[in-house]
């Protein structure tokens, strides 16, 4: 039993009133719980049941719209609904199970409710997972007294690419703009008209353009909002479920995958209140039909006179073998970040061991410096100062840590952000510089960092050394000393500090190449950064480990087909340090990478265990401690802290003015960007938009208006966009997404054609 979020007011007063408990009985069972629980949670931890549809305490208070969990209480004259009626010391509750007043409430509301809703169910895809289903068979009357015709409605309504919204099962509990409104604080979602003619509608019919939007799918009780790639596709009943973790950013939200025939059909939350409370992303929700797109490469390709050629994987092997001999040690592992643990491993020591090389190129991690300042992401929502360090937006690093960051505001944080378009305004590669400057000077955020019990320190972008930076700030501000206190780095990629891991547990120290006789890619994600592709027009070979033959179609001597996170089992360490279990929900239509890496092992002489599991206790005995993969569950636990040491992080310096051109460029990667989203035409809409963002400023010199088609160049090399006016960007900056920019240097002019 957990207490009901309690708003406002300062941490120390939540925790204060969580710790008195008051005495209440229920159905004739007393119970003790926290003061300020809501009667539905002292309910439920006394046993008894009172049912609900607009209750979810994750979207806040109740509002009893429902009113399907109404109660008699002692000393009041009327029903009460639950779930807005906090306990009081002494209070006397019945509910419908021993009074006869509030079954009759109750089964009144359930014939309200069942007034006008369609007779739906054989065919609805709620089905099977309904709780108007269930509760009218538990609290209806089993039959009717009306004789009239339903409401008939137009449906489905599309209120956007992924979200269908049947308006006559609609029973008006206003979960979802509850969570549009007061969650997500899109406020995309509202509730238009009054009475009987009260609806579900977007802003104007826009799409529902929120990146958080299918979490509504869920949270609703009946069949209004369903998701469209899953709409008439089978019953829950029918699927088979895998526990699982996304593996799309470094947040690591946990996933219940469910799959039919092979293929995966849904994906839902799977509730880890430590780390993503429930919610997901969009993209980490319908990004899945990715895997079945038909461009995706299922079979190895080696490049012919005029385009890649098909062949078998005997074929690919001894070609892959041959490169790896003629390399003659001078070989390149490019690691994106997004591979398991075990599948970095295997990797790592084909190169290290099998080629006789140590040369790498690892994603940005979070440095082992912030271990003594670890805490879970859960901790935001507690926290009474938060400082994030922000290049690159949030939302497009780590979604889900957006979300923690607006409840944070909503419970009495104070949030400074420091970047291009933070409360705070700092340049490109100006965030060490921040840090280093409330580390040593008197200031009023420095002043308030030290006096709250509960800070956070949040760095997102801004270059690798980032971790070191907060760590010496977090040091400095005494963090370590503070249980509610901590600091987070959230890294570009999902796994991040697992494949540095990995790649440091598969050999010793061996020779650098001075050349690259082989290039080795994993990722689509590694094959798209603009390191990787200049590592690849020098290399003498290359070969790229990837879904689809985007990027590396362009460069590599041979593509090897990968498999998707969904089709993976393995582990992950997310941007805390906690490493979590993905199970591989589904069978690939590609062969799996670990079936053939130890072929090609046991080719070149090295030690290759062939199963995930196997690979763990081999990894887990030099890096992670001898833990078992039993160990960890289906909700993994945070790391403990480590001790603390005294260090100096390395003296941050301005950078270097440019010299190329009057204004800067921030390229980054937007959230709704790369394979998985490219190849799902449903969330095509959510993509990034040809755009440049450029300050007033910048824009009035340039006789810019927001729509502009404007020319942005640099060396040589021009693209044409549209401008967007930010009023909060720092003027001599723009900000454009990687997929729009890649071939641009740093130093760009922005003008009309």
């Amino acid at each position: 039993m957990s207490a009901p979020e309690l708003v406002g007011g300062s941490a120390a007063d939540r925790e204060r009133i969580a710790h008195e408990l008051v005495t209440v009985t229920i159905d004739g069972r007393q119970v003790q719980v926290p003061k300020g629980t809501g009667l539905v949670e002292a309910a439920a931890a006394a046993g008894v049941e009172i049912p609900v549809f607009c209750y979810e305490p994750r979207v806040g208070a109740g509002i009893g719209a429902c009113r399907m969990c109404l109660v008699e209480i002692e000393g009041m004259p009327k029903l009460q609904t639950g779930c807005t009626t906090p306990v009081t010391d002494g209070m006397v509750v019945h509910t419908a199970g021993t009074s006869e007043q509030a079954a009759a409430g109750q089964s009144a509301t359930m014939e309200f409710l069942l007034l006008n809703h369609p007779l739906d169910c054989p065919v609805c895809d709620k089905g099977g997972e309904c709780a108007l289903q269930d509760l009218s068979f538990r609290y209806g009357s089993g039959k009717t007294r009306m004789t009239f015709r339903k409401r008939s409605l137009e449906k489905p309504i599309p209120i956007s690419p992924t979200i269908a919204l049947d308006r006559e099962r609609c029973i008006m509990c206003f979960r979802c703009t509850r969570f549009s409104q007061e969650v997500a604080q899109d406020e995309e979602l509202s509730a238009v008209n009054r009475g009987a003619l009260s609806m579900i509608a977007t802003f104007e019919d826009e799409p529902y353009r929120g990146p958080f939007s299918g979490n509504v799918t869920e949270l609703c009780p009946v069949g209004a909002l369903t998701s469209t790639q899953y709409r008439f596709k089978a019953r829950p009943w029918e699927y088979e479920q895998a526990a699982s973790v996304c593996g799309l950013c470094p947040v690591g939200c946990n996933v219940a995958v469910q799959s039919r025939e092979g293929r995966v059909q849904r994906v839902l939350s799977r509730n880890h209140p430590e780390v993503d409370r429930g919610w997901l992303c969009d993209k980490g929700r319908f990004s899945y039909s990715h895997l079945y797109s038909e461009e995706r490469i299922l079979t190895p390709r080696r490049r012919g006179v005029r385009e890649l050629e098909e062949l078998g994987w005997e074929q690919a092997l001894d070609e892959l073998e041959g490169m790896i001999e003629r390399a003659q040690g001078e070989v390149v592992l490019a690691l994106s970040g997004s591979e398991t643990l075990e599948l970095a491993y295997a990797l790592a020591k084909i190169v290290r061991q099998g080629a006789g090389s140590d040369r790498v190129v690892l994603p940005e991690q979070a440095a082992d410096a912030l271990d003594p300042f670890r805490v879970p992401i859960s901790a935001l929502a507690e926290a009474e100062e938060i400082v994030v360090f922000e290049e690159c937006p949030v939302l497009d690093r780590a979604p889900l840590i957006e979300l923690w960051l607006k409840q944070a505001r909503r419970n009495g944080a104070h949030v400074t952000r420091i970047g291009p378009s933070g409360d705070i305004q700092r340049g490109r590669g100006e965030a060490a510089l921040a840090c280093q400057e409330l580390a040593e000077k008197e200031s009023a955020l420095g002043k308030r960092l030290r006096a709250a019990e509960r800070a956070i320190l949040l760095w997102s972008g801004g270059g690798g050394a980032g971790g070191c930076h907060l760590a010496a700030l977090a040091h400095a501000l005494g963090l370590h000393e503070k249980e509610g206190s901590g600091a987070l780095l959230l890294p570009a990629s999902p796994n991040a500090r697992g494949v540095a891991e990995a790649w440091a547990a598969a050999g010793d120290e061996n020779r650098q190449p001075r050349q690259i006789g082989l290039l080795v890619v994993s990722g689509d994600e590694a094959a798209s950064e603009p390191q990787v592709r200049q590592l690849a027009e020098h290399a003498r070979a290359t070969v790229a480990l990837t879904l689809f033959a985007g990027d590396s179609g362009e460069w590599a001597d041979l593509v090897l087909p990968a498999t998707g996170y969904l089709e993976r089992s393995g582990t992950m360490r997310n941007l805390e340090g906690r490493l979590q279990r993905l199970r591989g929900a589904t069978g690939s239509p590609a062969r799996r990478e670990l079936s053939w890496l130890a072929e090609l092992a046991g080719r070149l002489g090295v030690d290759l265990p062939g199963s995930e599991a196997a690979l763990f206790t081999e990894l887990s005995a030099k890096v992670l401690d001898g833990i078992s993969l039993a160990s960890l569950g289906d909700r993994a636990p945070l790391p403990p802290r480590v001790e603390a040491q005294t260090f100096e992080a390395a003296r941050a310096e301005s950078p270097p003015t440019l010299l190329g051109g009057p204004l800067e460029l921030i390229r980054y990667r937007a959230l709704f960007s790369g394979p998985e989203v490219e190849h799902v035409p449903e969330l095509s809409f959510q993509r990034p938009a040809a755009e440049v963002e450029i300050s007033p400023e910048d824009a009035d010199r340039r006789g810019i208006s927001g729509g502009n088609e404007v020319v942005v160049r640099s060396n040589g090399t021009r693209v044409t966009l549209r401008a967007r006016i930010n009023a909060a960007l720092l003027p001599g900056m723009v900000r454009v997404a990687a997929e729009h920019c890649a071939e641009l240097a740093r130093g760009v002019e922005v003008s009309r054609p």
